[in-house]
């Protein structure tokens, strides 16, 4: 029973908690005003009651607050100064603590008005800003003056007439939640803070130097006070040509201990000349010798680490883009150049990102060009074994009386494997010059007769062949054209395979064709664009082919694509000369 008891009031305290946590800002907002009015204005003849009303006061100040949510849990250090200022101001007697409480409310008023969005919910801290000036201007500032000075209806007008602003405020619709700490306009409450320190210390210097009427005073200092915001204004943003006071301090802010342009021009340079993402690192950190707020920068990478200067004092860590920067200086450095930290370390991590990125990519160039090479001379290797089996081939099934022929076979076919084997491997050496070697066309179609003599291929071609074909590469496309063809006969029953070599105008034109199947839509537009599937070889041979013509000047395409003829054309690409065209009038 205890236990249900206990659980029972836990469960209500919970549920007033929710409905609290519910009210708008606004309502707490009254309520602590409403408290400070009573402790100061009301609660005057007995010193207990004025400790009660601001005990209360800053009670509801904490329910309302803006700074730290209602349902989070304080450790000791931050509970502490919430302590000690409700002691300070409880217990320890004096108008000037009161008049700087009730200023710095002033700014923290201000400061959440400015974030909101709403009129409606603007006006009800408008409100209570207007209450807050009324207390400090016709109750606080009186008292705090060598002679008092205050009328009696001013008397009445703080006691009873002040207190319907914070009461209209109890009927006005504000805000569920209070505004969060990061969205507050900390800077606009900063200005309205030292506005309302200027305009109640100037007033009291006025009435204590001067010997001037309190009210009197309160009009010179306001007067004072919009002749200045008038004249900043007029330097802020002027309209004579000259930049304004905005223009400079931003420029102050950007520029202020580093000549950001020249900066920032260095880097560029580096990340020209450094092509090692750390090296450009070490390298950039050292143009910072100049700064004399800078004493060295600790740095960290997935790759390496390093320092430069004396990495002691004062430490600020930055991170962008997996680099690491701890920036020390000789002292706590100003929010400025704080900000010039963050930038400058911002632009590092651009940069060595850009570096990695760089690196990566000429590694994976590199690697590419080793696959490349690799498939190309597997390719290659597999045309020349596919040969090696055709002899074979043709040597199991003769007879006695085909061995003068199949000799005078072999001694043709033999050498040339060796040749294309020796061309193979030079091709590790010297690639480019392998490619481009020369053979005469003739000799080469027919040594490709020769080479397919038994495969049933029909060879069509001119008896006069002038000039000459990069052997490489011709073999190249030749052999994987044809072996793709009739490993398609296997499949197909009935297809017929040609070759047909002729003299154009660009030079020689090869074309290889069947009668088979087209293939695919899908498949023809990425038979030269990349490695495509294949279920007898890696599917790259005709990639490998296309870029290898490219190089060389020629042309490797499909003519034609169509259920009956499905024609592949090697051909040299026309070399268009440009001319200067003159306009016609």
């Amino acid at each position: 029973m205890p236990d249900l008891a206990i659980n029972t009031r836990a469960n209500v305290l919970a549920r007033w908690g929710e409905r609290l946590s519910g009210l708008p800002s606004t309502r707490w907002l009254a309520l602590m005003l409403l408290a400070l009015h009573a402790g100061l204005v009301l609660g005057t003849g007995g010193q207990g009651w004025a400790r009660t009303f601001l005990l209360a006061h800053y009670g509801f100040f904490l329910l309302w607050q803006p700074f730290i949510a209602g349902g989070r849990e304080l450790d000791w250090r931050r509970a502490l100064p919430v302590v000690v200022l409700a002691v300070a101001l409880v217990f320890i007697p004096g108008w000037w603590l009161i008049a700087f409480w009730v200023a710095l409310l002033c700014g923290l008023t201000a400061a959440v008005a400015a974030s909101l969005v709403q009129p409606r919910e603007r006006a009800g801290y408008l409100l209570g800003l207007g209450y807050l000036l009324g207390l400090l201007l016709i109750w606080i500032m009186p008292r705090l003056l060598p002679m008092p000075q205050q009328s009696p209806l001013l008397g009445l007008t703080a006691q009873w007439g002040l207190p319907l602003l914070p009461l209209a405020l109890l009927f006005l619709r504000g805000p569920r939640q209070t505004p969060d700490h990061s969205s507050l306009d900390f800077f606009y409450g900063l200005m309205v803070f030292l506005m309302v320190v200027v305009l109640a210390l100037g007033a009291f210097a006025l009435v204590t130097v001067a010997q001037v009427n309190y009210a009197l005073a309160l009009v010179y200092t306001l007067l004072a006070m919009a002749v200045l915001l008038l004249t900043l204004s007029l330097l802020w943003n002027p309209r004579a040509g000259f930049a304004g006071l905005g223009q400079l301090l931003s420029r102050y802010l950007l520029s202020v201990g580093l000549p950001f342009e020249g900066w920032t021009r260095q880097l560029a340079r580096l990340a020209e000349r450094e092509r090692e993402p750390e090296g450009f690192v070490a390298a950039a950190l050292v143009e910072l010798d100049q700064l004399g707020w800078v004493q060295g920068v600790a740095w960290r990478t997935a790759r390496g680490d390093g320092c430069w200067g004396n990495c002691a004092g004062e430490a600020q860590t930055q991170r962008f883009h997996g680099l690491d920067l701890v920036w020390h200086s000789p002292r706590t450095l100003p929010p400025a150049l704080a900000l010039h930290v963050r930038l400058m370390s911002q632009l590092l991590g651009y940069f060595y990102a850009s570096k990695v990125r760089e690196q990566a990519l000429r590694e994976h160039a590199y690697t590419q060009a080793i696959h490349d090479t690799g498939a190309r001379l597997t390719h290659d290797v597999k045309n020349i074994l596919q040969s090696m089996k055709t002899l074979l081939a043709a040597a199991e099934v003769s007879g006695a009386e085909d061995g003068e022929r199949l000799v005078s076979l072999m001694r043709r076919q033999l050498p040339q494997l060796v040749q294309r084997l020796q061309n193979t491997v030079e091709k590790l050496r010297r690639p480019e010059q392998v490619e481009a070697q020369g053979v005469p066309a003739a000799a080469w179609w027919e040594t490709l007769q020769l080479r397919y003599a038994q495969d049933g291929v029909e060879f069509i071609g001119t008896e006069i062949l002038a000039g000459e074909v990069p052997q490489d590469l011709f073999d190249s496309v030749a052999d994987n054209l044809l072996t793709n063809a009739l490993r398609k006969r296997k499949a197909e029953a009935g297809v017929a395979v040609s070759a047909r070599i002729e003299c154009v105008e660009a030079g020689i034109r090869l074309e290889i064709a069947d009668n088979g199947k087209a293939a695919p839509e899908a498949l023809a537009r990425q038979l030269f664009q990349g490695p495509v599937p294949s279920s007898a070889g890696l599917g790259i041979g005709l990639y490998q082919a296309a870029r290898q013509a490219a190089r060389l000047g020629y042309s490797l395409r499909l003519a034609e694509n169509r259920s009956g003829r499905v024609a592949f054309v090697l051909e040299r690409v026309e070399q268009k000369s440009v001319g200067t065209a003159s306009d016609s009038p």
